[in-house]
């Protein structure tokens, strides 16, 4: 097969990757993966492998690879108009259409949709929509928004804040002021053995009431939190943890941001994580599953009780200050109305509930055994290993093994693409929501071998 060399040094010489070792990728010390096609749960690269991706891209391509309806949606709106912004009251047939889609969707309680692009812009218009709607209320001290250790809500400057991971602070200058954090919901890795899920749960809502009373709670506006953690490890929320947590929010007037980037239409079995655990939220972002990625595009769905203040501060100050060029692009709405209707017709939702399922009990089937794995854990098509040097002390490798990495570069070995997840040996499957249960057999038996390979050696 013919190699186009000059593409791999164009590379390295131009291309500002992220989330990547650039020292090394420019070097040569690192390969570049040139993705040249996908269909269905695989995508192809440019040496002719076939790798089974187990991840969506980064949980994002929901419906899968090579999906023509949503190609011609997006050939269609191009044609008829590229282009239209969206101040000033105006909208198109797409953008009009998909926010009615996604109203019809969402939690009863929700109200209208503003368009971004990314997770991250829609997490920047929800903490701006906060502060506008405590400005409104004559509330200007309140400002400060509550996220999770191990949360991630983006990479901007107040969302990379609330994101609460360490790579996307170290060197960056944050967290800013306003960004504060509370204990994760990790289970697994509670400090005492002996706790109970619903103790654990009550744990953490007392730990966000001491930070709430410790910050003082007319200075804290939002608190924000993804259904299920996402990059922070694929961890499901223990049992009665939105219940303890929406209990202390109530009590002192603290809005509820719920980030389903991830989770919304369709991830966990359920149309949003927010019915699926039984959480009323004041705003929702929405972003990769909105469109499965085949066009940018994010959405903050906000409630009808904010709703009603943002008008309220129109009325009083004249127009909302807030607005992207990109917000409601016709092509990329288009593109978020074709995949919202074959999620509907191909039942995918209902899949990634039954698939995920299989998926989950099969790799507890090959793997749950094994003195190296610590825990597998997972809801719908979102599924974690954890490994571990000793499963029953919970003792977590050196991080300089790089023992997830491993186990991730030896599944690629074998055609199939996870993720090593960040702060931990932490092993995660997304796939898109089409998968089948011989495609999650065929993940379970190469991450059988992955596993016997690297922590047999170790």
């Amino acid at each position: 097969m013919l190699r186009n060399d000059q593409l791999d040094q164009w590379d390295r010489e131009n291309f500002f990757h992220p989330s990547t070792h650039l020292a090394q990728f420019a070097r040569g010390d690192m390969p570049s993966r040139i993705i040249t096609g996908g269909d269905g749960v695989y995508i192809m690269d440019r040496d002719g492998n076939k790798l089974l991706d187990a991840f969506a891209g980064l949980y994002c391509v929901n419906i899968g690879y090579g999906r023509q309806e949503v190609a011609d949606a997006i050939a269609k709106q191009a044609q008829e108009l590229a282009y239209y912004h969206a101040y000033v009251g105006h909208g198109t047939e797409a953008s009009i259409t998909l926010a009615q889609m996604i109203i019809e969707r969402a939690p009863k309680n929700m109200s209208r949709v503003y368009f971004g692009l990314s997770g991250s812009d829609a997490n920047e218009t929800n903490i701006k929509t906060v502060w506008y709607y405590n400005n409104v209320l004559g509330r200007p001290e309140k400002k400060k928004i509550i996220s999770r250790w191990r949360g991630y809500h983006g990479s901007g400057l107040m969302t990379g804040s609330l994101t609460g991971l360490d790579l996307f602070h170290k060197q960056f200058d944050l967290p800013l002021s306003q960004a504060i954090h509370t204990e994760a919901p990790y289970y697994f890795r509670r400090a005492d053995a002996a706790m109970s899920e619903a103790a654990f749960s009550a744990h953490c809502a007392e730990k966000l009431e001491e930070l709430i009373l410790a910050e003082g709670p007319d200075t804290v506006a939002a608190f924000i939190g993804e259904p299920v953690l996402g990059t922070g490890g694929l961890v499901p929320p223990p049992a009665g943890y939105w219940a303890a947590i929406q209990e202390v929010l109530r009590k002192y007037d603290i809005l509820l941001i719920v980030d389903e980037v991830v989770t919304g239409f369709g991830r966990l079995g359920s149309m949003f994580g927010s019915d699926h655990y039984g959480i009323e939220a004041d705003i929702i972002t929405c972003a990769k599953g909105l469109t499965s990625a085949y066009a940018p595009l994010s959405a903050s769905i906000v409630s009808n009780r904010v709703w009603k203040i943002l008008e309220q501060g129109t009325d009083e100050f004249g127009p909302i200050g807030h607005g992207w060029t990109y917000s409601a692009h016709p092509i990329c709405a288009a593109a978020g109305v074709a995949n919202l209707k074959l999620i509907d017709s191909l039942g995918l939702i209902a899949n990634a509930g039954a698939t995920g399922a299989y998926l989950k009990t099969s790799m507890l089937g090959a793997i749950g055994e094994h003195p190296n794995v610590g825990e597998i854990r997972g809801e719908g098509l979102m599924l974690a290993v954890e490994l571990v040097a000793d499963r029953d002390n919970r003792a977590f490798y050196d991080p300089d093994l790089t023992i997830g990495a491993k186990v991730a570069a030896a599944l690629l070995k074998r055609g199939v693409i996870a993720r090593a997840m960040p702060q931990g040996d932490i092993v995660g499957f997304a796939p898109p929501l089409c998968l089948t249960t011989e495609e999650a057999d065929i993940v379970v038996d190469a991450m059988k071998e992955a596993v016997q390979e690297i922590c047999s050696n170790t």
